[in-house]
């Protein structure tokens, strides 16, 4: 008969084993639900804005250039090919994400997107979509990424990104948030335009109607608003429902390998160009 007794070294190694696995930067998941993440891989937002607030303010006049893109989930192997494009574009200030960056609002999805992100050659900033607030997603997105609502200013241009996801909030009629929203848009001290990024755009039925009229009545009447941008729906589109005001614009998904480039000057100038990779 076969001796199954374990020995005293045994044991030692096994522990030993076990305890380098649970200590290493590589956490164990134990559930797909698991939003731990190292410490690397956390607070993502704040080490991104740091990494901006490092760079060189464009030198050509009051020029600011920016790559909108949105919606990965899904699509991870997609993500490579786009990150390697946006690389090529020369003159770029930082990447804006309009959300959705998981399906399932996995901490593991926003990991894996992070890994091809972080080899962009300028820094990327995002706003938490429908899909990253599923299950523990919310929870996940804030250790990993950060803030929900969040501004910033670079190069004279203020950036106000804000949750629009009012279905996964059962319509409480207090997200998106107006009043923070107001706040960030009245505040123009040593800023030459505004530009809003959200997921959810105020006419799609996934937005609190609750919240409509008070929302897209702070955009119109806000100065120095240039751009409206969302992602969500997977489909292109630019429109001025009011002549001369904002603009809103509806990006592209990494599924349509397309993106946006943005370039700003003046007070309300823009151009827009479409890149297929």
């Amino acid at each position: 008969m076969a001796d199954f007794t374990i020995s005293r070294l045994a044991v030692g190694l096994l522990l030993g084993a076990l305890a380098a696995a649970t200590t290493s930067c590589d956490l164990l998941e134990f559930s797909p639900n698991d939003t731990r993440a190292p410490a690397s891989e956390r607070d993502l937002t704040r080490k991104n804005l740091a990494a901006l607030a490092q760079q060189p303010v464009p030198t050509s006049g009051d020029t600011l250039r920016f790559v909108f893109t949105s919606d990965s989930q899904r699509y991870y192997d997609d993500v490579p090919p786009l990150v390697a494009s946006i690389n090529q574009q020369r003159g770029l200030a930082m990447v804006l994400v309009g959300g959705d960056i998981s399906d399932f609002g996995l901490a593991r999805e926003m990991r894996w997107v992070n890994d091809e992100f972080k080899k962009l050659n300028v820094p990327y900033l995002t706003v938490v979509g429908n899909h990253d607030l599923t299950q523990n997603g919310r929870e996940a997105y804030q250790k990993i990424f950060g803030p929900l609502n969040y501004s910033f200013t670079y190069a004279g241009t203020r950036f106000i990104l804000v949750n629009t996801n009012g279905r996964e909030y059962e319509f409480n009629g207090h997200v998106p948030d107006v009043p923070w929203l107001q706040q960030q848009l009245a505040d123009t001290v040593g800023v030459r335009r505004q530009v809003v990024m959200a997921h959810v755009p105020p006419d799609d039925g996934d937005f609190d109607t609750a919240v409509t009229p008070a929302y897209t009545s702070a955009l119109e009447q806000a100065p120095r608003l240039v751009l409206h941008l969302t992602g969500h729906n997977d489909k292109f589109y630019v429109r001025q429902p009011v002549p001369g005001r904002v603009t809103y614009i509806s990006g592209y998904s990494v599924a349509q390998r397309n993106y946006l480039v943005l370039t700003l000057w003046g007070r309300h100038q823009y151009k827009l160009e479409t890149i297929s990779y």
